[in-house]
């Protein structure tokens, strides 16, 4: 009898060491919040099903092998119309789940520990149906294209109250400000979670939203946040989705400036048709909030953005993928953007992200390419380096006035690709007054010589300036040659 109770408990417990239940991997971060990765697990036998959370991810389980004692469970998501996975390795181990992750296939596995959670704790929130379509009124502001410095590329979650005074005071004082530059741009993980009534609150790294925006007013600069349409932002903080009204509001109340909106999270509940209502949600409560706020769409260039943005309330959006600091990365995108112009006008303009000038990654003939790129696509200039200690070559290139005043141009038209041979390329950009911004870009690894046919873009100047080297030029013949350096320019104004 006493060995028939041992087997039964046995088996009692075998059968209860299963996987089935909802896990949570905590990770406690210095700005007060925290970190979840949900598994909400279902084991039917060899099988497990189930769902995974992680910042802004949400996944299906699609495969699994194993069991309690080793097991392997590969999510996948779709997101937007490519499909996106994750891989999960662990066992259990008393009642802690030991799991893991590889970066990739041959990196070490990642050591978490999770514990069981509440049932529908990290579950994702109920669809909220998206509103019928409408024109949101044009707000009126930055009929030429904003100007400022964003926190991500230099400092992504490491942006604070400090660094951001710091940045405000420099733009003040080093000749941005002067040159056009007004917007201070704090990107995502300021958030913490909301309060009892449902508001936004600031983490310990922004513990005054108002009094850092009442510092920055301070310096003749404007401030501008950042927050998504989803449950989550990209770095897994709090997203507006569901208190679109009520953050507008909290943002008005701060003295927020500018917002940028990023996708992210809202790829989980709603799809890229969708996108246009989703984004028309927060026009409107940006436009109910009683303060003039820039609204800047983040959402990758899907959905073909550029042709509804401006019915949104959109002042700008992004139509690229994110930048990185290299050549290969600014070139691509930026040379990608040709067709798009007829889409850009005063007041609404395409943005192929932020600046990298002055992060290390490129060379100064490329930096300057970078600069005259932008101002030729009547892109958004913001400056994504650290503005506090800038080496001088660097500032000249993001004050350098005759550039920047081709993008601030009161046309707002953006150019366009007029010639390509080979990796040479030649653009041009039309300006108020009959005047026309032309650009020599060699793309080549190697310095060449450009040409220009005054035919073919509408005929011989009478006056002609080189932008970069602050000169004018002289005028002979049907044609301009100039050498240009390897991934380097000649940015020209000519005019009548």
């Amino acid at each position: 009898m006493k060995l028939l109770s041992i087997l039964l408990l046995t088996v009692a417990t075998c059968a209860s060491a299963d996987l089935t239940g909802n896990w949570v991997v905590k990770d406690d971060l210095s700005d007060g919040t925290s970190r979840r990765q949900y598994l909400n697990l279902k084991q039917e036998g060899p099988k497990i099903t189930g769902t995974i959370r992680v910042t802004q991810f949400f996944y299906k389980i699609s495969d699994s092998t194993g069991g309690p004692e080793g097991f392997t469970i590969t999510g996948t998501m779709m997101d937007g119309h490519s499909p996106r996975s994750v891989k999960y390795e662990g066992k259990l181990v008393g009642d802690e789940l030991h799991v893991g992750t590889r970066r990739r296939p041959d990196a070490p596995l990642s050591e978490l520990v999770a514990h069981r959670a509440p049932e529908g704790e990290g579950a994702m929130p109920a669809r909220i149906p998206p509103p019928a379509l409408h024109r949101v009124k044009d707000n009126g502001l930055v009929r030429t294209p904003p100007m400022g410095w964003n926190s991500w590329n230099k400092f992504a979650g490491r942006v604070d109250d400090a660094g951001v005074r710091g940045m405000a005071d420099a733009m003040a004082t080093n000749g941005m400000k002067a040159a056009g530059y007004q917007f201070i741009n704090i990107d995502d993980t300021w958030e913490a979670d909301r309060n009892a009534q449902g508001n936004i609150r600031t983490n310990k790294k922004f513990p005054d939203m108002k009094a850092l925006a009442d510092y920055v007013h301070s310096k003749g600069l404007k401030i501008g946040i950042y927050s998504s349409p989803g449950p989550n932002t990209c770095a897994g903080y709090e997203g507006s989705y569901g208190h679109e009204e009520q953050d507008a509001l909290t943002y008005a109340k701060w003295g927020i400036d500018y917002l940028k909106y990023d996708w992210c999270g809202a790829r989980n509940i709603y799809t890229d048709e969708e996108m246009q209502a989703v984004y028309q949600k927060m026009g409107d409560a940006l436009q109910a909030s009683g303060r003039p706020i820039v609204y800047s769409l983040c959402q990758y260039g899907r959905a073909d953005v550029w042709k509804w943005g401006p019915d949104v309330g959109g002042n700008a959006w992004r139509t690229t993928d994110d930048i990185r600091d290299t050549w290969d990365s600014m070139s691509k995108i930026g040379f990608s953007q040709d067709e798009l112009a007829p889409w850009a006008k005063p007041g609404h303009f395409n943005d192929p992200d932020m600046l990298e000038i002055g992060n290390g990654g490129m060379n100064d003939d490329e930096y300057r390419t970078h600069m005259s790129l932008w101002s030729i696509l009547a892109a958004p200039l913001l400056a994504g380096n650290d503005l506090r200690n800038v080496p001088p070559a660097i500032l000249e290139i993001l004050t350098n006035r005759e550039v920047i005043a081709i993008d601030q141009d009161k046309l707002g038209r953006q150019g366009k690709r007029i010639s390509q041979s080979g990796e040479q390329e030649i653009w041009a950009r039309p300006l108020a007054g009959g005047a026309q911004a032309i650009a020599l870009f060699n793309r080549g690894g190697a310095a060449a010589n450009i040409s220009v046919k005054w035919a073919d873009v509408g005929g011989k100047p009478a006056k002609a300036r080189d932008l970069w080297t602050h000169a004018d030029v002289s005028l002979t013949g049907p044609e301009y040659s100039a050498n240009v350096p390897a991934h380097g320019v000649i940015l020209l104004r000519v005019g009548r």
